[in-house]
């Protein structure tokens, strides 16, 4: 005999940051929620954020901190729900946090508070909150009355409303699957091509060879480019490639616009190399160009750089020629990796359910009503420190109020 399906007001699908926060706006507002997730535990991507302490907004998030193939789209969920109004909430629940740099906050403690936090708000009521985990998705069906979800287990769920917030295929380790948009072309949704993103670049044979050896050399201040967008922040050379925070940047703009726009790298930037080492020359005749080029840069890569410049001796036996010569390759660099480090390292992803088929208002589709699409499973992706944090909220809001309409 079949088991009757058990309903619900509300069903969401994904126990992550974007599932939660909707399913605790829809209780807080009288609905009856279940949520659904393959993985143990809630908010594992929570738990490993921040390197522990979960970067849990940007407080300057705008629609321009966010790519997408409709760079509008962001703009209405991000002034309905704005990193002021998840700060509010992070204090009443009593969470200390800082401002580490560029208006990224987060936990003084770990990562957990911030989990803690959304399961809380998803008890506060009136309504309710059901967390059922370790249940794997068989399929979704349109019903006459809104939808029905089978599971692994042959259980049944039935909602007039379903929210689909499992995210994107980036941290594979951790179970991220392409669910979401397989149920968005089940309903006719496009979907973006899915990349990487926020992933660390890789060398090709020519770079490696010229770089070998500087595995684990960080500089501090770099900025990289492509085109008029450009970023500041640290570089670590790794031993496939380069990673840090200014290539994670620029390496989703490097997919975004398909390979196809080399990256420009300034090792110093805010200097003019080529003046200072024309001022030490007259300075100090006698000193060693690598020994001066370390005063600005890690010393193993200022020798490295020099090699390559094939620049070695006093500076003034050096020309000015060879002077620029180094001053091209250190702020100068024009680089065309040989692809990234894939899915595995990407910390989102670039690219998911097109907007063109959502609402930006409510998250909802536009040709399937009760159905709706949030946080990294939408074709919109956060900059580094906070910001993809930020649309799981706004996106969550959004879809939790709009979940609460009668169709």
């Amino acid at each position: 005999m079949t088991t009757p399906p058990q309903t619900h007001d509300v069903i969401v699908l994904g126990a992550g940051g974007a599932g939660l926060f909707c399913a605790g706006i829809a209780a807080q507002r009288g609905k009856r929620v279940l949520v659904l997730d393959h993985a143990a535990k809630a908010g594992e991507k929570i738990r490993i954020s921040g390197g522990g302490r979960c970067n849990f907004t940007n407080q300057h998030a705008t629609a321009a901190d966010f790519l997408s193939g409709n760079p509008h789209f962001a703009k209405s969920a991000l002034r309905r729900f704005t990193p002021q109004d998840f700060i509010a909430l992070v204090n009443r629940h009593g969470i200390a946090w800082h401002e580490k740099t560029l208006g990224q906050l987060f936990c003084d403690g770990p990562s957990q508070q911030i989990i803690d936090l959304l399961l809380a708000e998803c008890q506060r009521g009136p309504g309710d909150v059901k967390l059922q985990l370790n249940t794997r998705i068989e399929r979704v069906e349109k019903t006459p009355e809104g939808f029905r979800v089978h599971t692994a287990s042959a259980d049944m769920f039935e909602a007039p409303k379903l929210v689909v917030a499992t995210g994107g295929p980036s941290i594979p380790k951790m179970g991220a699957t392409g669910l979401a948009y397989d149920i968005a072309r089940q309903f006719g949704l496009t979907v973006i091509p899915p990349k990487p993103a926020l992933v660390p670049l890789v060398f090709g044979p020519e770079d490696t060879r010229r770089f070998d050896g500087l595995a684990g050399v960080a500089v501090p201040d770099v900025e990289t480019s492509i085109g008029k967008r450009r970023f500041r922040e640290a570089l670590l050379f790794t031993h496939k490639g380069l990673s840090g925070p200014a290539v994670l940047q620029i390496s989703s703009y490097w997919e975004f616009f398909n390979r196809q726009q080399p990256i420009s790298i300034n090792l110093l930037p805010g200097m003019d190399l080529f003046a200072v080492l024309k001022a030490a020359r007259a300075q100090h005749p006698k000193q060693d160009i690598a020994t001066q080029l370390a005063l600005h840069l890690p010393a193993r890569l200022a020798k490295r750089l020099c090699d390559l410049a094939q620049m070695d001796g006093r500076l003034a036996d050096l020309s000015d020629a060879k002077f620029r010569t180094l001053t091209a390759l250190a702020q100068h660099w024009r680089l065309t990796p040989a692809g990234t480090e894939g899915f595995s390292k990407a910390e989102v992803t670039l690219g998911g359910v097109d907007t063109a088929a959502l609402s930006s208002q409510t998250m909802e589709a536009n040709k399937v009503p009760g159905l709706y699409f949030i946080g990294e499973a939408v074709d919109v992706t956060g900059h580094l420190g906070g910001f993809n944090f930020q649309w799981a909220w706004s996106s969550g809001y959004a879809a939790g109020l709009a979940a609460l309409e009668v169709n």
